[in-house]
């Protein structure tokens, strides 16, 4: 059984102080929790697949307030944890404080890519091409003409995923209807799946019939709900259709699980710098088993396996958020 160690209070403390001369990874999970069936989840599976494979043990802490991000990262490296995986933008401004204090530890940040430091690997992904690809599937799927999407907190990251979405269906229907909802503005924003249900029940009222969610643990609520009320939803991050057989239509996959398991692959050697994960590199995608396969028509993956390869071809362009923030295909 994989050994993992909690950083939680004073007995963390303890034990962290006990393996210092240990050269275990780390992973820090962002706020959500490493169980969000999302963006953590798929982190934790990396690392699971990691420590399976080698026999090699992780340390891990699920953070419970924006405080312990810096005190996470100084503890993990004071134990020497080596590398230490960090999970979120939200961990940009810690690491930076902290990075530099710690030249022979090497950092991994998921979401981040605007660091200047030569001890941190960035790694960041092209949601916005996988969205693309569900985007597509939304609109050859709904018969109302009306599709939707859940984000969680309001940021640009999420922005990028539902522009991306908007230019999929827009590809398909240019007369179709996209209603975007964020959940909030605060990191609770990413664990409400009430709220998230309350979201999917709005955009159904105003007729749409798929729903895609991009809001780590909110989206569970988003899904749940789809799926009550006889609609079809697009899971996020993970695979998660198998959370609703036959009513997932699919989900965009973003390879977070990947990136952890070569981080801790490379261990101490690991090669710091920005680098980005889009279609080309297999980084996203979207989600196709025997849970979906009876939504997911020739025609549809056709359409959307010709389209993937005219983006990595540079055939189609996908406008990101970042340099495009009008989104003129989806206003929020």
């Amino acid at each position: 059984m994989t050994l993992m160690k909690s950083l939680m209070g004073a007995a963390a403390t303890l034990a962290l102080s006990a393996g210092a001369a240990l050269a275990e990874p780390a992973l820090i999970f962002d706020l959500g929790g490493k169980f969000d069936k999302s963006f953590n989840e798929a982190a934790f599976g990396g690392a699971q697949r990691w420590a399976e494979e080698t026999g090699g043990t992780f340390r891990e802490i699920e953070l419970q307030s924006e405080a312990q991000r810096e005190q996470a990262l100084r503890r993990f490296a004071e134990a020497g944890a080596n590398p230490i995986v960090t999970m979120g933008f939200g961990m940009a401004d810690p690491l930076s404080s902290v990075a530099p204090d710690y030249p022979d530890t090497k950092f991994v940040v998921i979401d981040v890519t605007w660091l200047d430091a030569p001890n941190i690997r960035q790694v960041g992904f092209a949601e916005h091409e996988g969205s693309y690809l569900v985007g597509m599937m939304a609109a050859m799927a709904s018969k109302s003409d009306t599709v939707g999407f859940v984000g969680g907190m309001d940021v640009p990251l999420i922005r990028h995923f539902g522009c991306g979405y908007a230019q999929g269906v827009k590809a398909v229907n240019p007369d179709a209807t996209v209603i975007a909802n964020m959940t909030g503005t605060t990191p609770s924003a990413w664990n409400d799946p009430v709220k998230g249900s309350e979201l999917t029940k709005a955009q159904i009222s105003q007729g749409a019939d798929v729903v895609y969610a991009a809001a780590g643990g909110t989206g569970v609520g988003v899904l749940q709900t789809a799926a009550d009320e006889g609609i079809l939803s697009i899971g996020v991050d993970s695979n998660q259709n198998h959370l609703h057989p036959g009513k997932v239509l699919t989900s965009m996959m973003k390879r977070v699980d990947v990136a952890v398991y070569e981080a801790m692959t490379a261990g101490e050697s690991i090669e710091a710098g920005v680098f980005s994960m889009g279609l080309a590199e297999e980084g996203v995608g979207y989600a196709l088993d025997d849970n979906n396969a009876a939504l997911v028509s020739d025609e549809m993956k056709a359409a959307v396996d010709e389209a993937r390869q005219k983006i990595i071809d540079g055939e189609i362009e996908v406008v990101s958020y970042y340099a495009d923030n009008s989104c003129p295909a989806l206003k929020f």
